[in-house]
């Protein structure tokens, strides 16, 4: 009986886990607004928080964590050609 409760727990939390990854991101914000309006624990309303921001942008949604970068600094960009055989 005890084993039944701890895999039907692991699979509860592994298919939130999934449908949370998969759920496209303005559902995941409005989903994200509404849990921050309950009471949960500090561990999970500081992820909330950052879900239930509005994304910058790019793909990656990890801008927060890049590095400042200088306003109009030149990058150098190298091609590399293919060589034919």
């Amino acid at each position: 009986m005890f084993q039944t409760l701890i895999v039907a727990l692991l699979v509860t939390a592994c298919a939130g886990y999934v449908a949370w990854t998969l759920m496209p991101g303005a559902a995941r914000r409005s989903l994200a607004v509404a849990m921050l309006k309950l009471p949960v624990p500090t561990m999970f309303a500081v992820r909330l928080r950052r879900a239930a921001q509005a994304s910058s942008g790019c793909g990656c949604d990890g801008c927060d964590h890049a590095p400042a970068k200088a306003a109009g600094a030149a990058k150098t960009v190298t091609f590399h050609p293919r060589r034919r055989p």
